[in-house]
């Protein structure tokens, strides 16, 4: 997927009125999960993004192979999303949903599955959503 194809399906599907708005949800989305998954993993899916895209996780990557992996849970990934992306907790949610479903076709070698293994159980849902339907609770 090239990058104009990514951020266009997050424009459509999260109906975003800009490109502007599509690529700071993913912006934030992105460098939300990379602080959130360890180093490698945020590698490994930042490599099968495009270029730019693949940057935001790349953005938050600890120098000298420490590693991510911060550990906080649903409500502080949604927290962060909402403040980078400049938007309510309840649409940060619903864009980090889209991002992730995005993110999924874009990818492959079960890299979501991988992602949604290394995050806690009430962060789970928001991988495995989509775009439709009603968030969980």
């Amino acid at each position: 997927m090239q990058h104009d194809e990514f951020i266009g399906q997050v424009q459509s599907r999260a109906k975003l009125s800009s490109r502007g708005d599509a690529e700071r949800a993913t912006r934030a989305v992105l460098e939300t999960l990379g602080q959130r998954i360890p180093e490698g993993l945020a590698e490994n899916v930042a490599a099968q993004l495009p270029h730019e895209i693949g940057e935001h996780l790349r953005r938050v990557i600890v120098a000298g192979g420490q590693g991510t992996g911060e550990r906080f849970g649903r409500q502080e990934f949604i927290t962060r999303v909402a403040e980078r992306a400049g938007v309510d907790e309840q649409h940060a949610a619903y864009l980090a949903r889209v991002v992730f479903e995005v993110v999924g076709e874009a990818t492959s070698g079960g890299l979501m599955g991988k992602i949604r293994k290394s995050l806690p159980e009430d962060l789970e849902w928001l991988v495995t959503a989509g775009s439709r339907g009603k968030a969980r609770e």
